[in-house]
């Protein structure tokens, strides 16, 4: 009752009556009273006038908890079931550990700190308190493994359009597979685990880290590196931007599991897919080469034409963009 509270709270600019709250969740006053009470605990500055009812008030510190990432999140399944910890050491391993406890599908897993985060390629991924987003989602498909890596792909859409939800001029943009970049700078990435038996997939984890609150980079990460709220030059609510995530990811999940592939979603992706139509040097181990990115084929590989006119579906490895980091 407490979320809900907040969630109704959140969402009106009026005062909310007690009675109204007691005959909504029919509960009793003290109920109600005592909810409130948790909810300042929490953090939440809560204004309370005789005959007149309650009011959030907004503003001030930014309330990161359990609570508001709930209160935030709108779907049917998708990040329901959340946990959420000041500090922890992974939260892709957490979601794992929560997998072999039987956590169901669409479980969430945040944190406000991570002191083991995980990168690509065994990369760590700097994770200070207060500042980013860090979170894992814990998926159970019915489909067979050679379909997980595409739902990196389903991911970096969701991210883009949920940067997008916050500002509709955000240039929010995919650098293939899955970095988020604003203004051709990096402020996401994505990196999907998966557990398989045999030809059973018995879970895929979803970890994805964002820069969200103004910061200041280390040198050798500062010329390609950004935030949200820099690039947006605007406050960015975490919980706000974690409940749009989960919604358009739900959204196109559902469409990705119909079809068994991303061509029902290809279209939108190429929307936000900054390589599109520009010049890439592809890193391949049997030697680099240049073309012109088309866009993705329907298992997500990169279709890219090369001089000689040849289409080559590009399956993994290094991507370089002119303009964008890493090649100029």
């Amino acid at each position: 009752m407490k979320n809900q509270i907040l969630k109704l709270l959140r969402d009106s600019t009026e005062y909310v009556s007690g009675q109204e709250l007691c005959e909504r969740f029919n509960v009793s006053r003290t109920a109600v009273w005592k909810a409130v009470e948790q909810l300042k605990k929490d953090g939440y500055t809560i204004e309370a006038v005789r005959n007149r009812g309650y009011r959030l008030i907004t503003g001030g510190c930014e309330v990161y908890n359990k609570a508001e990432i709930d209160a935030s999140i709108g779907t049917e399944y998708i990040g329901r079931n959340s946990f959420f910890y000041n500090i922890i050491g992974s939260t892709n391993s957490e979601a794992k550990r929560l997998a072999d406890e039987g956590a169901p599908d669409g479980t969430l897993v945040v944190a406000d700190r991570q002191t083991a985060g995980k990168g690509r390629r065994g990369r760590s991924w700097v994770s200070p308190e207060g500042t980013n987003i860090y979170f894992s989602l814990l998926l159970k498909p019915d489909f067979h493994p050679s379909q997980a890596p595409m739902l990196t792909l389903v991911m970096a859409l969701a991210v883009a359009e949920a940067v997008k939800g916050l500002d509709e001029k955000a240039e929010a943009k995919i650098k293939w597979p899955n970095d988020i970049v604003i203004n051709g700078k990096k402020v996401c990435g994505i990196l999907t685990e998966m557990s398989v038996e045999r030809d059973y997939i018995q879970h895929v984890v979803i970890g994805t880290g964002i820069n969200v609150k103004r910061q200041t980079f280390d040198a050798e990460f500062a010329d390609h590196a950004s935030s949200v709220e820099t690039e947006l030059d605007a406050e960015v609510s975490r919980s706000r931007l974690i409940g749009l995530i989960m919604e358009a990811f739900e959204k196109y999940y559902e469409e990705f599991k119909k079809a068994g592939n991303l061509s029902t979603i290809k279209s939108e992706y190429e929307k936000y897919l900054v390589n599109r139509g520009r010049e890439v040097c592809v890193l391949d181990p049997k030697g680099e080469y240049k073309g012109i990115a088309m866009g993705i084929n329907d298992s997500g590989e990169l279709l890219v034409k090369t001089d000689d006119g040849k289409t080559t579906e590009v399956y993994a490895g290094e991507v370089s963009v002119r303009g964008i980091y890493g090649y100029v």
